[in-house]
C-alpha cells in the first residue's frame, strides 16, 4: 500500500508542475459547492438463472440507489463523489465469494448487497488540452474488452488511480493511468482478493484519427496484481476501426490484435494472442447486420497459459450467459452474428454465438441472446433480456433472463 501511495503522489507532483491556463471558475470553495450538480439513479432488476450446475434456480430482485455530486470548477479543480447502495427484494440466489453463505445451492447472481463508495476523485484542468484525475474513478477504454467498469452488475468496478489525458498531440486522444487498487464488483464484504486487488498497474491508450472515417488505437496494459498472481500480465495491442458507405447505409469495420505475456509473480511463463475481426452493415431503415470473430489464445498442454482479461467488462463479450468470464485453458473462439433493429422507440437485438477452443478441436456450445429496450420518457427506461446457452461439452446448459427498470434524476 505504501508503495502504491508513493507512486500516486509522485505522479501527482508531476501533474501539478505542468503549465497552468486560466478558465472560468467559482470564486470560492463555497460557491463551487453551491453551484455544483447533484444526481440520482435507481436501477431495479429481476434476474432468473437456470443452470445445470445448481440444484435450485436463482431468482433475484435487486435494486441499486446511486447518488452523486459534482462541484463547479474552483482554481482549475473539480471534485466528484458517487455513492451506491444495493438492496434485495427477492434474494433466492448466490451473490458470490461468501457474501451469501446460506445460498450456495443457487446459481451465481453477482450483485452483493450493501453500500459502496463508487467514485471519489479530484479533477485538475491544466488548460484546454491537459487534464488530471486523482482518486477512485471509472475507467472505460475503447469497447471495454480489456479495461472497463462492469457496468451491467449493480456494484460497478472502479479504480484507485491517477489519470492523465490530453489532446495536445494532433488528432490523438492520449490516456495514461497509474492504478493502485482495483475495486471489484463483489465489494468490501467479499474481502481481498474478491472485493479488491492491490495492483501496480500502468494503462496506456492512444486513439489516433487517421481521417474522418478511420482511427487506430495502440495500447499497452501492464498489470502487476499482488493479490492474484495469475492476473499479472503485460498486454500490447492495436485496434483499427472505421467505416465505408454502403448505399444509404454504412459498413462499420474493426480489426484488432494483441499479444500477452506473464509479468511479476505470475507462476506461469507464457505468451498468448488475441484477435478480433468484425463487420456491421448499418442500414438507413434502422436494421443492422453484423458478423464477427473473436479469439483468445490458450494452450492444451500448459495450465494457466491462456489469454486473460482481468479488468474487462466481461458480460458484454462471449455471450450474456457469462460462461466464459474466465478464459478456458485451451482458449476460446467466438464466431457470432448480430441483428439489430430500431422499431419506433424500441431497440431490438439478437445474437447467435458458436464457441470452440482456440487450441485443440473442442466445441464448447452455442448461445442465443435476445434483448428489447426502450426509454419510457426522458428519465425512465425498461429492458427485457435473455441468454440461452446450449452445451456441446462439459459446460452446463444455462438459461438467463432479466427485466430491468431505470430512473435517472
Amino acid at each position: 500500500m505504501k508503495r502504491n501511495m508513493i507512486g500516486l503522489l509522485s505522479a501527482a507532483t508531476v501533474l501539478l508542475a505542468a503549465p497552468f491556463a486560466l478558465a472560468e471558475e467559482a470564486g470560492s470553495i463555497g460557491e463551487a459547492f453551491t453551484a455544483g450538480k447533484a444526481g440520482a439513479n435507481i436501477r431495479a432488476r429481476y434476474e432468473h438463472v437456470d443452470s445445470d450446475l445448481a440444484d435450485e434456480d436463482a431468482n433475484a430482485l435487486t435494486a441499486r440507489l446511486r447518488l452523486n455530486f459534482k462541484t463547479a470548477q474552483w482554481k482549475r479543480m473539480t471534485a466528484f463523489a458517487e455513492y451506491d447502495y444495493v438492496f434485495y427484494l427477492v434474494s433466492d440466489f448466490n451473490s458470490g465469494f461468501g457474501t451469501s453463505p446460506d445460498k450456495t445451492d443457487y446459481p451465481l447472481v453477482a450483485d452483493p448487497k450493501g453500500a459502496d463508495l463508487n467514485q471519489l476523485y479530484l479533477d485538475y484542468q491544466f488548460d484546454d488540452e491537459w487534464k488530471g484525475r486523482l482518486g477512485r474513478q471509472r475507467i472505460l477504454l475503447d469497447n471495454q474488452r480489456f479495461v472497463g467498469g462492469v457496468g451491467w452488475r449493480q456494484n460497478e468496478q472502479t479504480y484507485d488511480a491517477l489519470t492523465l489525458t490530453t489532446k495536445a498531440i494532433p488528432r490523438t486522444d492520449f490516456f495514461y493511468s497509474y492504478v493502485g487498487y482495483v475495486r471489484r464488483i463483489f465489494g468490501e464484504r467479499a474481502g481481498t482478493p474478491a472485493g479488491k486487488n492491490n495492483v501496480d498497474t500502468h494503462l496506456l491508450n492512444a486513439k489516433v484519427a487517421l481521417n474522418d472515417s478511420w482511427s487506430v488505437t495502440p495500447y499497452y496494459y501492464y498489470i502487476n496484481n499482488k493479490d492474484i498472481a495469475g492476473f499479472s500480465t503485460s498486454t500490447a495491442g492495436i485496434r483499427l476501426t472505421g467505416g465505408l458507405k454502403a448505399g444509404e447505409g454504412k459498413v462499420n469495420l474493426v480489426a484488432e490484435f494483441a499479444t500477452q505475456s506473464d509479468v511479476a509473480d505470475n507462476p506461469v511463463s507464457y505468451d498468448a494472442s488475441y484477435y478480433n475481426l468484425g463487420a456491421t452493415w448499418a442500414m438507413a431503415n434502422g436494421l443492422s447486420l453484423g458478423l464477427a470473430y473473436e479469439s483468445l489464445g490458450g494452450d492444451a498442454s500448459i495450465a494457466g497459459a491462456q489469454f486473460r482479461t482481468p479488468l474487462a467488462t466481461l458480460h458484454a463479450f462471449q455471450g450474456w450467459a457469462d460462461l466464459f468470464l474466465v478464459t478456458p485453458p485451451e482458449g476460446v473462439n467466438d464466431l457470432f452474428a448480430t441483428i439489430k433493429y430500431k422499431a419506433g422507440n424500441w431497440n431490438l437485438t439478437g445474437v447467435y454465438h458458436d464457441f470452440s477452443s482456440e487450441a485443440g478441436s473442442s466445441d464448447y456450445g452455442t448461445e442465443f441472446d435476445l434483448s428489447a429496450g426502450t426509454k419510457l420518457s426522458e428519465r425512465y427506461g425498461i429492458l427485457f433480456k435473455g441468454a440461452f446457452f446450449s452445451s456441446d461439452s462439459s459446460y452446463p446448459d444455462v438459461t438467463k433472463y432479466w427485466i430491468m427498470f431505470t430512473a435517472s434524476y
